[in-house]
Formats: C-alpha cells, structure tokens, sequence
C-alpha cells in the first residue's frame, strides 16, 4: 500500500490472528498481517510431517543439544526432533521465571494453530457468570447468548467433529459427525453413566480434527501427528483455514520477520495511528498506518506491545490506566489424575492412531455439589494397548522378548485434570530490562503461581480420578499429581475486558478503553479461565470484534 498505510492491521498470525485478517479482508478492508516470525507455507514447509521416526538422526528423540536453544522446553519435555522448527528460540527470546512457568511459544506464519491441542469447547453462563456470583475479579461484560452466534459461525467454518450431549456446564455446538470410541472407552463410559446417575459423563473429545472433507482439506487420516503441520488439512490450522479464505480476497499483504515494539498513540485524538515494527532479519524500523489495530500477537506478547506503547502518556503503557495491564494471568492447571489396568478384551484392538482422545466434563461446584474450593476442572485421556516398547521385566533380551513385542500388550485408560486458576491481580507480568533478546529488546517476567484453591482442587482431582476408575472396574489403579506449578500452555489474561475503563483494560468488544481504534483478541482479553481448551472461545470473540469494528467504521466512529 502507498505510504505503508492500510485499512486494517493485525499482529500475529495464530490462531486469534488468523481470523482476524479473514474476516476483515471479507469485509472489504485491505489489511497488513505482521508476525514476528518466519513464513511457513501450507504442505510444503511442513518438512517432518511424513517422515518416519528413523528418518531422524537420533530417532525423532528430544536431543540434548536442544537445550542450548530451548532450555525451558527441553526440560518440560516439550521438544524433539520433527518439531524444533515451530517453537520459538529460547536463547534469542529469553524471559525470566519469578516463579515457575513454562511459556511455550510459535514465532511463524500460524502460530500455535500448527501445534495446538485442538480440544475444542464452549463456555457456558455457568463461566460468565462466575466472576460475578462468587465476587472474584471482575465481571464479565457479555453472557454466552452474546457469544453463541459466534461460535455458530467459528465451528461451521473451522470443523469441529463432536457429539451432541446437551450438558448445560459444556453446550453444544455445529459438529461433524464425532470420532469413535474404542471398546475399552465405550464400556467404561457405559459404567461411569450407569454408577453416577448419569451425573459423570465420558465423552469423546470435541476435536477440530474434521471427519468429513471440507473445502480445500481432506478429513482426518488418523495419523496422530498433528503437531507437524498435516499435507492433508485435516486439522484447523491458520493455514488450512483462515489464511487462504483471507488470500483469496486479494486484500491482505503478509510481512514476516517482523516484530511489532509498539502501538503508536495520538495523543490529541485519542486513537492509535498504526505501529512500528522492527524488521528481525534487518533491524531496520518500519512504521505503517491503519484505522484499526488488531493485537493477536499472543497472550503475553499483546500485553509487552501494551506495555511498550505510548508510555510518554502512562509509564506503564497503552490500556493501563485502571491499573490491570500485565495482571490477573491465568493458565489451567495440570493436576490430578489416574491410570489402571483393564482386564477382558485382550482379543480386542483399534484402527489409527486417533488424533483425539475422551473428555469428562466438569462437575464440581455444579447442581448442587459445593466444594471447600471454588470453580472446579474436566478431565482428558484415552484407554489403549501397550506396543513394542513396553517394559516386560521378565525378558530384557533374546528372541523370547522379540516374540512377545510382536503382539499387544495389556489395555491402559488414563485420565488427566485440566483445573481452573482464578484469576488473581498478583499473578502478573512485570517489564525486565535489565535482560535484552537477540534485537535489544526488553524481555518479560512471569510472576504467577497456583494458589491454595487451585491446590485444594488438585487433591480433589486426584481422589475423584481414582475413584471413577475403580468404580469401572479397572485394575492396579494409580493416582497422581502431575505438577504443582502454573503452565499448562493455555496462558490468559493480562488485559481484561470489563464494565468499567477504572477496573479493566478493555471494553465488551475487545476494544482498549483508552484507544478504542485497538483491538485485543487473544488470549489476554480473558477475564476467568474456566476449565476447558480455550481456543474455541479467542476465534468466536474475535469475529465478533471485527464485525463490530466495521460496523463502527462505517459509522464513522473509529
């Protein structure tokens, strides 16, 4: 564009990101996507996708020499071979831990679209609600009604293959037919319903894995390697998805290798003008101009790009004003959980590898049930065969071990927590520039840990975990917890939305209070985390944001 000006500017590239350059250019604005990392191309840059293991030098293993360039990863177990290229470099993009957290970060074209979980799950008013009812934080200013439209819109066009369980704690949405259980899931479920009066309930997972071919993608071919970028589009990604709708439209330019360091602020009309941006390959700065700005960049880097942003007006950045920018972080805690034994289908198998697993929704401080902590978690696993790596004490060696590696071992269910941390102000980010990235850059901080409720709720967890599963008859059950640290890669927070510019950083569209042309549509504009993948919940709220910028726009009021 001339004079690097645009309709529209999105920064970031993932997840959030994607859907706002999409919805934009449909709506006829020409719009600059910005992502601080390299490109990555749909099919071709997937390098390691249909690789085999032994293709790897060290067998797709999580080599050491990892831990030079992605040391926090490494030791989370986070890496390996087929995957170094979508995680961001640790050694040029350090941060600090205050107190233990893992922040896992994708510095490409598609984010963490490429490499996300892909569960994908509907609030309902009973996590809208909470904040207000209970007095925690501040109260959300939209309830699901608000929202549903949303998701409507997001799940029809992302496919999201799921059952309908017409559960008001997880409401349902537009699903492809959902995947299949296996026996051992299906009996279990079967006896969970039947033991807790249909108060528990084991589902498949809601996955956005499509089991029918939709445009431009082929359904799931049940690979199981998700993570790597999939030639089949099988998987919503930024890539299978989002970008090409938005390529299509001959209304986005992209720009990688380029970092956003900051908002920039007119001070006598109140907006922002555009941004500057740092060119990573170059380190020469760039400005470019737009009626709109639309942060995407991630959770924690939204809140940097804030923080650095018109701070000659507030010392602590853009969107401080009421105090709360960089605060109330949340992510889920990985707590409690359970593995066992099951007896009696040794002449039963499975097909694929499931890119998917099953789902206990929560129940906790519902209908009645009242807890010493307050809201509460959901469970994921799967049941499965033990295969050719399994450890058969009684032969180390010799063609006795051969023969029995050749046939399936004993089934095994797992089930695992995934817990709501409340969002306290204490848990925040704090500006370190004492410690510089690879471009001279200020890093961040990540002071947050779990708290005596989010403790109590693992406990919880852990017993409940035990429980079910010997309730459906699974042998040698085992409990456990799995880490007591906050972490679990769904970071929150950090600029909220709210009723009131004095208690919030952003308005009920997502739009910072005091620069309303900018938009906030990842995760930092969470205020609660509830206890599901929440994915599903950054895509709905942000094509409801852009359709309320354009509407404003045609106004006349951005």
């Amino acid at each position: 564009m001339k004079n690097n000006y645009y309709d529209a500017i999105v920064v970031g590239s993932g997840i959030s990101g994607g859907w706002a350059a999409k919805e934009l250019t449909e709506k006829g604005l020409k719009v600059l996507m910005l992502e601080r990392g390299q490109n990555i191309e749909h099919i071709k840059d997937y390098t390691t996708a249909v690789k085999a293991p032994w293709e790897f030098p060290h067998r797709n293993a999580s080599v050491t020499s990892a831990a030079k360039d992605y040391p926090m990863l490494y030791k989370s177990g986070g890496v390996n071979e087929s995957n170094l290229g979508f995680w961001a470099n640790e050694r040029e993009n350090p941060y600090t831990q205050i107190k233990p957290y893992s922040w896992k970060r994708g510095y490409q074209i598609g984010g963490r679209s490429l490499t996300w979980g892909r569960q994908t799950y509907r609030w309902s008013d009973f996590d809208f609600e909470a904040n207000l009812k209970e007095g925690i934080a501040v109260d959300w200013p939209v309830r699901y009604k608000d929202i549903a439209p949303w998701y409507d819109h997001v799940e029809r066009y992302i496919g999201v293959s799921g059952s309908l369980e017409q559960m008001p704690q997880l409401p349902d949405g537009q699903y492809l037919p959902p995947m299949e259980m296996n026996c051992v899931e299906k009996d279990v479920a079967a006896r969970l319903k039947q033991y807790y009066k249909d108060a528990r309930r084991m589902i498949i997972g809601r996955t956005a894995n499509i089991t029918q071919a939709m445009p431009g993608r082929t359904n799931c071919q049940y690979r199981n390697r998700c993570a790597l970028g999939c030639p089949f589009g099988g998987y919503f990604s930024t890539q299978s998805s989002t970008l090409p709708a938005a390529l299509k439209t001959g209304n986005l330019t992209i720009r990688p290798w380029s970092i956003v360091t900051q908002v920039l602020y007119d001070k006598d009309s109140k907006t922002a003008t555009g941004v500057e941006v740092l060119d990573s390959e170059t380190n020469k700065t760039y400005t470019y101009t737009a009626k709109i700005v639309f942060l995407n960049a991630s959770t924690f880097n939204s809140a940097w790009i804030l923080m650095n942003s018109a701070t000659d007006i507030w010392q602590a950045g853009l969107g401080s004003s009421s105090g709360e920018l960089a605060h109330n972080i949340m992510d889920h805690h990985v707590g409690g959980g359970a593995y066992g034994t099951v007896e009696g289908y040794d002449d039963k198998y499975y097909f694929g590898r499931r890119a998917n697993g099953i789902y206990i929704p929560r129940y906790r401080n519902l209908f009645g049930d009242k807890r010493d902590y307050l809201r509460g978690f959901g469970y994921q696993g799967q049941a499965g065969r033990e295969a050719w790596d399994r450890n058969i004490a009684e032969l180390s060696i010799g063609a006795d071990l051969k023969d029995a590696l050749q046939e399936p071992g004993d089934w095994n269910i797992s089930i695992q927590s995934f817990g709501e941390v409340l969002p306290y102000h204490e848990n925040k980010l704090v500006m370190n520039r004492d410690l510089k990235d690879k471009w001279g850059l200020s890093t961040l901080s990540i002071d947050a840990e779990l708290k005596d409720n989010e403790l109590r709720m693992d406990i919880d967890s852990e017993n409940d975990a035990v429980e079910m599963l010997e309730a459906a008859g699974i042998k040698d059950v085992k409990g456990y917890i799995r880490r007591k640290v906050m972490g679990a890669t769904h970071e929150m927070g950090s600029a909220r939305m709210g009723h009131d510019p004095k208690t919030s950083v952003l308005n009920k569209w997502n739009q910072v209070w005091d620069a309303q042309n900018v938009f906030v549509t990842d995760g930092s504009f969470m205020a609660s985390a509830s206890c599901v993948n929440p994915s599903l919940t950054y895509m709905a709220f942000t094509a409801r944001a852009v359709d309320h910028a354009v509407n404003e726009l045609k106004k006349g009021n951005l």
